[in-house]
């Protein structure tokens, strides 16, 4: 289920239900010719690791369409060449979870993309500002949040719930056409390209099971612990999808934990681990399980993992970490842009630690906004000052 909250719907007509495909067809055909098409999506994962797709909204300049996908017998190709026709912009608000769906739907992302969310980082707006935030602020919209938490899987769709859900995309064209011209006069139309091509880089939405570990964030530089953290976060990743159940309904993160530094070579001892039961030990995902651990413990050493390189060597100094947040506060507050999107706390510890970190906040136009500055700060090439109320930056030497 989506989690942000949809604006209702004001002045446009009711939206059309698509349960056909040649409807569909259709649909897809008269929108191919427009300069840009809003979309969002209601699905439902809370029970299942690869999310359901329940409605697609679509809205033109014109019309506003819901395309119900568990329609019977309804063929989604039309819209999967909607999504990849070049020459119409694809405006989603906090994209990633939509785009995920359609990669694995179409096995493409929708191109050309842009999301009105990092687009407001980018444009003042703050730090991951909310589409009702953005409703108000930029299209005058009321917002009716009733059908938030609605099981869009149920059949038939309430007129309310129609409704709610064609609002996502009715209030997005207002707000993406505000965006759009702000940034055009800016120049920052190219920030934004930068920060799209990773929303548009299918390797951003595919994890493999080897790299599930990394995710656990382990506070340890013990390499065979790490070694069968490996091998069993990779087996629970491969079993949820096989189930398809959340990996976290399967085998929670402490669990995973748990057996990884007490390697348990049976059943029984498999058992003893918060959050495992008896049938499950002895079942075919416990076998598993065991089988992963067994692995983990026997890879060769040059095959173990290494400590994930931002953990390991001495501490950033505190003293650093806060005069680089304060330059952060000040660049951000210079160039209207979201300090969050500028560089994160993690990105700042690292930068202390070392000029030659590899974070965003070093390449493209972050570097130019704030990472030569941080290195200017850090080398003594520049100082931190206070003019009346602001924060001053005074080139030193």
């Amino acid at each position: 289920m989506t989690r942000r909250p949809a604006a209702a719907a004001a002045a446009d007509p009711a939206p059309a239900l698509i349960t056909e495909t040649e409807a569909l067809a259709a649909l897809c055909a008269r929108l191919a010719t427009e300069r840009f098409v809003t979309v969002d999506t209601e699905f439902m994962r809370e029970r299942t690791y690869w999310p359901e797709l329940c409605l697609v909204q679509l809205a033109g300049q014109e019309e506003v369409a819901l395309v119900d996908a568990l329609a019977p017998g309804i063929d989604l190709a039309p819209l999967g060449e909607l999504l990849a026709n070049p020459d119409v912009m694809k405006v989603f608000h906090a994209a990633r979870q939509d785009v995920e769906i359609f990669l694995l739907k179409f096995d493409a992302v929708p191109t050309p993309l842009f999301d009105t969310q990092v687009a407001a980082m980018v444009a003042g707006y703050g730090d991951q500002v909310s589409y009702d935030g953005l409703c108000r602020s930029l299209a005058g919209a009321a917002i009716d949040k009733a059908h938030r938490f609605s099981d869009w899987s149920a059949r038939p769709l309430s007129p309310a719930q129609q409704a709610y859900a064609a609002a996502d995309v009715t209030h997005l064209r207002k707000i993406y056409s505000v965006l759009d011209a702000k940034l055009r006069r800016e120049g920052r139309l190219a920030w934004v390209a930068e920060e799209m091509a990773a929303l548009a880089d299918p390797a951003t939405y595919r994890t493999e099971p080897e790299a599930a570990w990394e995710r656990l964030r382990p506070r340890t530089g013990n390499r065979r612990f790490l070694g069968v953290l490996q091998a069993v976060a990779a087996w629970r990743e491969r079993e949820a999808q096989r189930i398809n159940i959340p990996r976290q309904r399967l085998v929670k993160d402490e669990t995973l934990l748990e057996i990884a530094a007490t390697m348990p070579d049976t059943a029984a001892d498999l058992a003893r681990a918060r959050g495992i039961s008896e049938g499950f030990a002895k079942g075919r995902s416990g076998a598993g399980l065991i089988a992963a651990v067994k692995a983990g413990r026997e890879l060769p050493d040059e095959a173990l993992p290494e400590a994930p390189k931002d953990r390991a060597g001495p501490p950033s100094s505190p003293a650093l970490v806060a005069l680089l947040k304060v330059l952060l506060a000040a660049k951000s507050e210079e160039h209207q842009v979201a300090p969050r999107l500028l560089a994160s706390s993690d990105d700042l510890d690292r930068l202390a630690g070392g000029d030659g970190a590899e974070v965003p906040a070093m390449h493209g136009w972050r570097r130019e906004v704030f990472g030569e500055a941080a290195l200017a700060l850090k080398s003594g090439r520049l100082a931190l000052g206070v003019d009346g109320r602001k924060v001053k930056l005074i080139p030193a030497g």
